[in-house]
């Protein structure tokens, strides 16, 4: 596999092991460009999917659906959790049990009505990409499932700083920070972030 397709990472993008590399499903792709690329095709065909049916985010055999749905066209591991360490997430064995926590208490935050709807959706997407739950693309993954919460709850989708949050720009660095500041239990950056 191409170095070229994998360089680049910076520190909030999580690296791919060999094996899982190696399961990468289009044999054209050589450079990071064509991945983004062919990513951005299938997600926009889990957008279509989603479209068409009733849904509960808030249940882990959805999330899994919906994660190979995304990149099922891509990589052979979407929707199955990943199993390796990596350089941010929880240990990989207690995936399960913290993804059915995080599930547990955006249920009862909304039933609650603990926080507005907004931040429930956030803290939600939060825990989602804190927690990593699959090899890659755990990111847009985690906004997605955090618009479907939003809109679930009688909100209008995010606009996540309405740019390309893959590749390296300003905006990125902006969500970067505000996942930091989550990370420390202040939202309201990450709130604000999703609404810009």
């Amino acid at each position: 596999m191409s170095d070229q397709l994998f360089d680049g990472y910076d520190d909030a993008n999580t690296p791919l092991e060999a094996e899982e590399r190696e399961q990468l499903i289009p044999s054209y792709i050589t450079l990071r460009a064509e991945l983004n690329e062919a990513e951005l095709t299938n997600i926009a065909d889990a957008r279509k999917w989603l479209s068409s049916r009733k849904r509960e985010v808030l249940d882990s055999r959805f999330l899994n659906e919906l994660h190979k749905r995304m990149y099922g066209d891509v990589w052979k591991w979407a929707g199955t959790y990943r199993t390796t360490a990596r350089n941010i997430g929880i240990d990989a064995h207690r995936i399960p049990v913290e993804l059915y926590q995080a599930i547990d208490n955006a249920k009862y935050w909304a039933t609650d009505k603990t926080f507005p709807a907004d931040e429930i959706a956030v803290r939600f997407s939060h825990r989602v990409v804190a927690i990593h739950p699959y090899p890659n693309g755990n990111g847009r993954f985690s906004r997605m499932v955090g618009d479907l919460l939003a809109i679930e709850l009688g909100r209008p989708r995010f606009s996540w700083g309405q740019a390309n949050l893959v590749d390296p720009s300003e905006t990125r660095k902006a969500y970067i920070a505000a996942l930091k500041a989550a990370d420390a239990e202040d939202f309201e950056p990450l709130i604000a972030f999703a609404r810009s």
